[in-house]
């Protein structure tokens, strides 16, 4: 009977309880593909035990980065062109694939080419996460359950490391890896069985040139953010090559893109101009939200004097804020329908607290650099998904799987670029400063640190406190630029739900979805 049914909300036409389902195994897709980086990261030392090549350790991650930003483009647009299910499908089997591959590897190079399949693999779970929930939910809705994927970043980056440690020393360094594939397999099955398979009407036409000359752009932007740790330096001939080589492969793709039936980011999209901004602000957020994390952690080691434990218990206040400010963000937009308020306000608080942050005296009481991680915290989480249904808003239906994987990459980019800016900095700023009795500023870890007699530690922490205040200041600019952006945001009413997103259900859209009861 179909008053026992529930009934049916957003362009998806499934029920609600249909739709909660498929968002489970969505967000189990996510905390694999998020978690996997985060335990990576700990078991590093291990590993290069175990295989030698200290030389190549940074490839590592990366790879898997650069695999991760440059397919992220491409995996919008082949959504767009043939349907979701079976793009995410296989974004999560190549995960899983890579994932037994890095746990069966032999040797440095074959761990290296196993992440570059993790990287592909999870350069589309990120992409086509959101894409999906664009078709189950209408934009107010989308606000809410949107802001539950701050819950999963917050959990894999908060159990990631401790579970990396734990698991590489008592089962080993390949269970890190070996762990995704029960849990690749079951969002394999539950996606296979439950979200619909809607193939759009146009017809598929790839454009190959398009796709390989801005995979070419992304990697040497992401390789030339890298390049430090890669190439020893960033005027190696490596290192200045690589932004020349970017902009000659933006150069031929902007003329391909002209030209193309179906580009692989649609320039008419930029003729909106807030899509245009919300790339701005999708980088600053990637700049202040994801490459300033381990800035703070070397922050708190070597001007407190914390251990590497202690110093990351100060993440509970960052990422707590973060998860508060998401989930209290995805319930105003719900409410009000207007995004832009609470972008302004997250950007605008953003630089208030790394403002303070590159103010504070070097012996603050610890309470208060908590209290300023967790406004810096919450200040991030309430832009996050401003960005992502900013853009969906801005796009017709038949891009939005382009505009997300767009302004997905914006944030890896942005996060990727502000790396290598602060580490420029920061290694700038301590090979100036010279501490009597002590060597180089620049190698200084918290062990030898913590050695030190207490004038030459007082001496060093200074001269760390000293580096960071130009650290900050940088991220103080970024996040004041992505405030301007947001400003400047022509204001967006999303329509109350039940009337938004109507077209998107009609058959000339696409396939009617299997009834589910």
């Amino acid at each position: 009977m179909s008053n026992h049914v529930q009934p049916t909300v957003g362009p998806s036409g499934l029920t609600h309880r249909r739709r909660m389902a498929i968002f489970s195994f969505l967000m189990l897709s996510l905390f694999m593909a998020t978690l996997d980086n985060q335990v990576v990261s700990t078991a590093l030392p291990t590993i290069i035990g175990e295989f030698g090549a200290i030389e190549r350790f940074a490839w590592i991650g990366s790879a898997y980065l650069l695999a991760q930003s440059a397919i992220m483009p491409v995996y919008g647009k082949l959504g767009d062109l043939f349907g979701r299910k079976y793009v995410m499908m296989f974004a999560v089997g190549l995960f899983t694939i890579g994932s037994l591959l890095c746990g069966l590897s032999w040797s440095m190079d074959s761990l290296i080419a196993a992440r570059v399949f993790q990287g592909l693999g999870a350069g589309g779970i990120m992409v086509s996460i959101f894409s999906i929930n664009a078709d189950l939910f209408e934009p107010r809705e989308r606000a809410r359950y949107q802001s539950f994927s701050s819950l999963v970043l917050m959990a894999s980056g908060s159990i990631g490391p401790t579970l990396g440690g734990t698991m590489s020393q008592y089962l080993g360094w390949r269970s890190i890896f070996l762990i995704n594939l029960p849990i690749g397999i079951i969002a394999l099955a539950g996606l296979m069985f439950m979200l619909p398979y809607r193939r759009p009407e146009r017809q598929p036409k790839i454009d190959y040139v398009g796709a390989l000359t801005l995979a070419i752009a992304i990697s040497g932007l992401v390789l030339w953010a890298d390049s430090q740790s890669l190439f020893g330096s960033l005027t190696a001939w490596p290192s200045l090559a690589l932004p020349v080589i970017s902009a000659l492969a933006l150069t031929i793709w902007l003329r391909v893109e002209r030209r193309a039936a179906e580009p692989v980011i649609p320039l008419g999209l930029f003729r909106d101009r807030n899509f245009s901004l919300l790339l701005i602000v999708g980088i600053v957020s990637g700049g202040i939200g994801i490459g300033l994390v381990n800035y703070h952690a070397l922050f708190l080691q070597m001007t407190t004097g914390l251990s590497p434990a202690h110093a990351g218990l100060f993440f509970i206040a960052i990422t707590a804020g973060i998860a508060g400010g998401s989930l209290t963000a995805g319930r105003l937009i719900s409410r009000t329908g207007h995004y832009k308020p609470w972008l302004v306000l997250g950007l605008f608080l953003s630089t208030l607290c790394l403002a303070g942050l590159m103010v504070l005296p070097l012996h603050v009481p610890f309470w208060a650099v908590a209290a300023v991680l967790l406004a810096q915290g919450i200040a991030i989480g309430l832009g996050q998904q401003a960005p992502v249904i900013g853009v969906q808003i801005a796009s017709p239906t038949k891009d939005v799987g382009a505009a997300t994987g767009a302004v997905t990459l914006s944030r890896m980019g942005g996060a990727a670029l502000a790396i290598s800016i602060y580490g420029a900095i920061l290694t700038d700023q301590l090979m100036r400063a010279v501490v009597p009795g002590v060597g180089s500023i620049a190698e200084m870890t918290p062990d030898r640190m913590a050695a030190l007699p207490p004038a030459a530690r007082e001496g060093v922490a200074a001269a760390f406190r000293g580096a960071f205040d130009w650290v900050y200041f940088s991220a103080v600019v970024i996040a004041a630029v992505g405030f301007l952006a947001a400003a400047m945001l022509r204001p967006v009413q999303l329509a109350p739900i039940g009337e938004a997103e109507k077209p998107q259900a009609k058959p000339a859209d696409m396939q009617a979805a299997p009834r589910a009861g």
